[in-house]
């Protein structure tokens, strides 16, 4: 299986730059899993697609402000950091730039010494451990001197930090947003518990890997990022009778399918935990968790557009998305839905 198979072209202009100002009037695109069949309705409609009993499953991480711009404590040198994953100590595995400038012992500096980061490992293609350095409450801190990670293909600036939130955003932790949740709004989610449908959180911390493409030939050549996630006992409860009674599970975004689908491959069901996942879902995988998902239109030859070619195919993925092009959503993080049905 080659990567180029989940490449397509995309016009530059449909890469959504800024948030709608309504989150739940995106465009939503319906795709059948079975047929291929494509209908157009706007996200709010979601509604009709859910039924008494359904279990809704959110990703409740939070995006912390995680983008810092500093300088070298012995020469000025202005640096980028993006913290990525947390593994303890006060130490963060960052993304930084320009990687070169950065060796063991390094130290930045930010906010005048409000914070400050000193270089404790090197790893690969920019990755550095940083020890951070604060008074009082590191989260606290990165509120004041931090900026929201957009991704790169982002180039307006944000106006509204919330905006890259989920409303029921809550566990801090992510590097990115879990993008397919940005379209609910508080009026739509009570709409959707008032039909009877269940909703439940799953908490997974999004890293690095919505940095880092495929660059290899091959797709089970690709090494997958890892990252943290929790389950509670309530949540695996819930979930557990519903798949017992064969009501629908619906999946809001590929990281908490990731999440769902791990523990079942670990567990063989769903039960309270947490853990470090690596999942990667392409064509071939047999989904064990999930029945539908909502979700974004991804990047070409990103894992998650493997992940959703998995589930409803690559000819209808593709051929929705082409359809997509031609009708004008708005493409990636900030942009229209499509709903697996």
């Amino acid at each position: 299986m080659k990567t180029e198979d989940f490449d397509y072209e995309l016009p530059e202009h449909l890469i959504a730059q800024t948030p709608l100002q309504k989150r739940d009037a995106s465009k939503m695109l319906v795709l059948d899993k079975k047929t291929g069949e494509i209908e157009h309705h706007i996200f709010s409609d979601i509604l009709n697609y859910l039924n008494e009993g359904d279990v809704l499953v959110v990703n409740d991480t939070k995006v912390i402000p995680a983008r810092l711009y500093g300088e070298k404590e012995e020469t000025k040198a202005i640096i980028e950091l993006l913290m990525l994953k947390d593994t303890g100590n006060d130490i963060w595995e960052c993304l930084s730039k320009p990687a070169k400038r950065i060796k063991e012992g390094t130290v930045i500096s930010f906010g005048n010494g409000l914070l400050k980061a000193e270089c404790v490992g090197v790893g690969e293609e920019g990755i550095r451990l940083m020890k951070f350095y604060y008074q009082g409450i590191l989260y606290e801190v990165l509120d004041r001197l931090g900026e929201m990670p957009l991704p790169p293909y982002i180039h307006e600036k944000l106006e509204e930090k919330d905006r890259y939130q989920t409303v029921y955003a809550k566990n801090l932790g992510s590097a990115a947003a879990p993008t397919a949740g940005l379209h609910f709004t508080e009026e739509l989610l009570k709409k959707i518990k008032d039909k009877g449908v269940i909703i439940v959180p799953i908490t997974l911390h999004v890293g690095l890997g919505t940095f880092r493409p495929v660059n290899v030939e091959d797709v089970k050549s690709h090494k997958m990022h890892s990252e943290f996630y929790v389950m509670s006992k309530e949540t695996a409860d819930i979930l557990t009778k519903a798949k017992k009674e064969k009501r629908p599970i619906i999946s809001v975004g590929t990281t908490t399918t990731r999440t769902l689908e791990s523990i079942m491959s670990l567990y063989g069901e769903f039960k309270e935990c947490s853990g470090w996942t690596d999942i990667f879902i392409y064509p071939g995988y047999q989904f064990k968790a999930i029945d539908h998902l909502i979700t974004n239109f991804h990047l070409p030859k990103s894992t998650l557009v493997m992940l959703v070619s998995a589930l409803a195919g690559k000819e209808y993925i593709l051929n929705a998305y082409k359809e997509a092009i031609e009708k004008e959503y708005r493409f990636f993080s900030f942009g229209d839905s499509m709903f697996i049905k």
